[in-house]
């Protein structure tokens, strides 16, 4: 009789794109992520008892976690092929144990980067025992987690509302967005002022613009109207001539592939795609996507990756591509190519790429929904150009002396586009200006026109969800896993809001903000969080136990609640106002929370006590009476979308109508 074997994934999505590459030996079954966890009710650490952890089937997974005994329990071989980072190692390690494994089964863990034939024939080929340091490390930033959010978000909800949280590293993504509202506020502007010459050579008409730099020794910072006027008075009557031209090369390299960090930003700058967007967009490239007359297809490697590292045969592949497309000179002989060191085990990946370079975005126009095919586009082209040649720039300068100053005159132009084929944007335009033609050193020029300009400087922007996840990477605060989770639990607390692309923060998101740094100065402290980010690498790479990082943060935590709870005065928030009208009594009704969500209510209470359903708008035209679709539930909590004018219009959906509703 044949042996039969079991491979276990995550996704269900996984299951489809890896059945075909394996023959009928193999049966494919997904955990559909995490089988085990701590309890909603309670923190579920057992302080008392060294940090153990108390886990409990997650409700709604006792059927499928029969169901895969049942296939355990005939399977000759059992491999676990979950995703290869640290959730993934932690989920098949609770597969492990609520499987119930017969002892002398033969059980392994097997990872794949990508869901591609050679891939996971590859794995195959090399299983080996769960890494139980990954394990610990996922452990470790659970119940660190865990311990922070079920210490303080009671007290939140005591001092100030019920509904609210903290965690160790949203709280932290809110004190920066906090604090960099704090900055634009006490911005004060400062005056400066720039002078732009228009001049022409004897006997032409074109003129060319000059910009004010200083003397010959130094630049100058024309700080006021007096300083300025007084330049322009001598620069109205002085001579110009050339003083010397410059030109040389400028090379721009091409980009990296992208990271998880890396990737997200480019997305939400380039495609308008926020954060979790975009991973939910990453993910179902990398799991596999339906594609007419090829059947499923895992497009992009796997999605969670601090690395830059492309494998060779990868590589090999891309350079043989860019030969044949641009031409042999068009390859770059040795790219730029450096992993970042601040993850041990998502480093151990390779960037973000696509499966098959061979597979043009254009051939997959019209089988993907649109953004999908967008962030294919962006991945490909990406990849590709990191392995071509650099752009090559000239630059040219002609440095005018006037009236004891010096004026420059800049050009920029683009002699070799190099990667530029493949990935550019608009941004790059700006690059180049326009070449000032051929002056000679000692050449005399006409003075046209002068144009003084007053300018203030501007303060810092507001973060965007890019410049945001960019942030917290620089300060090495959680990891590209954690990037889209945290804005996106912070936008949904209402502690920051979303306009345009702008993040701001609420009143609500700086008095927590503001409870943070007075009670809890460590779980905010930026270098504190940085610093435990690494602790949590040790525990990966098996140098700590990550028990004792809870030994150590624990009691302090837990004295700083204690202290908290005695000292802190209850805070009231102004209830957020509406467009709504109370057909009762006709104020303004206010969004309120309750334990099934938002709802509108009367401020008038208890006078009056009017209260209508919250109906949440999504930006879309309802396709019968042009009214707006809201989100709406069901009695039992199901989400549905319907006209904002029912029962007069019935229009209804199960399904989130995208930028067109259909009827």
């Amino acid at each position: 009789m044949a042996s039969k074997n079991l491979i276990i994934v995550e996704s269900p999505a996984k299951v489809r794109t890896i059945k075909k590459y394996l023959g009928s030996g193999y049966d494919v079954s997904a955990s559909q992520g995490h089988v085990r966890d701590l309890p909603k009710s309670r923190m579920g650490v057992l302080t008392d008892k060294d940090y153990e952890p108390e886990y409990i089937t997650i409700r709604g997974k006792g059927e499928l976690l029969a169901a895969l005994r049942k296939e355990a329990k005939t399977a000759d071989k059992i491999y676990l092929a979950t995703d290869p980072d640290r959730e993934g190692e932690a989920i098949s390690w609770h597969l492990l144990k609520a499987l119930n494994i017969d002892k002398g089964k033969k059980v392994y863990r097997i990872s794949f980067n990508e869901i591609t034939k050679n891939a996971i024939r590859e794995s195959l080929k090399h299983p080996r025992a769960i890494d139980e340091n990954l394990v610990d490390a996922q452990q470790a930033r659970r119940v660190l987690d865990r311990v922070v959010g079920y210490s303080i978000s009671p007290l939140l909800w005591e001092k100030i509302k019920r509904g609210l949280s903290a965690g160790r590293v949203q709280s932290v993504a809110l004190r920066m967005v906090c604090d960099r509202e704090n900055e634009i506020s006490e911005f004060i502007p400062r005056e400066y002022w720039t002078i732009d010459a228009d001049l022409l050579r004897p006997g032409q008409r074109k003129t060319m613009k000059a910009s004010f730099y200083g003397t010959q020794e130094k630049k100058l910072e024309i700080e006021n109207k007096n300083e300025c006027d007084k330049i322009v008075n001598k620069l109205e009557s002085a001579e110009y001539e050339v003083k010397d031209v410059t030109v040389s090369s400028r090379y721009r390299k091409a980009p990296l592939p992208f990271t998880t960090s890396t990737l997200q930003q480019e997305a939400g700058k380039t495609l308008n795609l926020s954060t979790s967007r975009t991973m939910s967009l990453a993910q179902q490239l990398y799991e596999g996507v339906s594609i007419p007359k090829m059947g499923t297809i895992a497009l992009i490697t796997y999605l969670r990756t601090d690395s830059t590292r492309i494998s060779d045969e990868a590589d090999k592949a891309c350079r043989e591509f860019i030969a044949d497309a641009y031409g042999e000179s068009a390859v770059c002989k040795s790219p730029a190519s450096v992993s970042r060191q601040n993850g041990s085990v998502q480093d151990a990946h390779e960037a973000i790429r696509p499966t098959d370079v061979n597979l043009l975005p254009s051939q997959l126009r019209e089988a993907l929904p649109r953004d999908l095919y967008r962030l294919y586009q962006l991945i490909w082209k990406r990849f590709v150009a990191s392995r071509m040649k650099p752009a090559e720039y000239e630059q040219k300068q002609a440095r005018i002396s006037a009236g004891g100053y010096i004026l420059n005159i800049n050009s920029s132009r683009c002699v070799y586009k190099g990667f530029l084929n493949v990935y550019s944007s608009d941004d790059d335009k700006s690059e180049e200006s326009p070449d000032f033609g051929d002056l000679k050193k000692g050449q005399k020029l006409i003075l046209q026109s002068l144009e003084p300009l007053q300018h203030f400087t501007q303060p810092p922007a507001h973060y965007t969800e890019s410049s945001l996840v960019k942030a917290l990477e620089e300060q090495g605060i959680g990891r590209p896993s954690t990037y889209a989770p945290t804005i996106s639990t912070i936008l949904a607390r209402h502690y920051i809001t979303k306009e345009k692309k702008n993040l701001y923060v609420t009143e609500l998101g700086q008095i927590v903000n503001d409870v943070m740094v007075k009670e809890f100065p460590e779980i905010v402290d930026l270098k504190f969080t940085a610093n435990m980010e690494q602790r949590l690498d040790e525990v990966a790479e098996g140098k700590l136990d990550w028990k004792e990082i809870m030994r150590e943060f624990y009691p302090d935590l837990a004295e700083a609640v204690k202290k908290a709870h005695k000292e802190l005065e209850n805070v009231t928030i102004a209830d957020e106002e509406s467009d709504e009208v109370c057909d009762v009594c006709g104020r303004r009704m206010v969004i309120k929370y309750g334990p099934h969500g938002r709802f509108l209510a009367c401020p008038g209470f208890p006078e009056c006590r009017n209260t209508k359903p919250y109906l949440e708008k999504i930006g879309v035209s309802c396709p019968k009476c042009g009214g707006e679709v809201v989100i709406r539930k069901t009695r039992k909590g199901r989400v549905y979308y319907g006209c904002e004018n029912n029962p007069e219009c019935d229009y209804m959906t199960w399904n989130r109508p995208k930028e067109k509703a259909e009827a």
